[in-house]
């Protein structure tokens, strides 16, 4: 990957939604939500505290992780559309 985030910053991937409901209809694209869960792909060194030290990130690369709507700054790298987010922005890591 070419990215390497800084601080308390991890480069997220969306995962796709279901494009099928349980009762079989299919959701076009055009009106599918964007996904709010995806893949932790690379994560930066930690949070500066306020007296210098730093804490590691909970997240690690390959975790599944839930986000806001909204959360993020999204970007293109390689063709490929990825998110850049602080650790705060993630709300729960699925397991």
């Amino acid at each position: 990957m070419k990215l390497r985030p800084l601080h308390d910053r991890v480069i997220v991937k969306r995962l796709d939604n279901e494009r099928k409901t349980a009762s079989g209809i299919v959701i076009p694209d055009n009106v599918a939500e964007k996904p709010d869960q995806g893949e932790v792909l690379a994560v930066g060194k930690g949070k500066i505290l306020e007296d210098g030290t730093v804490r590691a990130l909970d997240v690690k690369v390959g975790n599944k992780i839930l986000f806001g709507k909204y959360s993020g700054q999204a970007v293109k790298v390689e063709g490929e559309e990825l998110l850049v987010m602080r650790e705060d922005d993630i709300m729960a890591i699925v397991e």
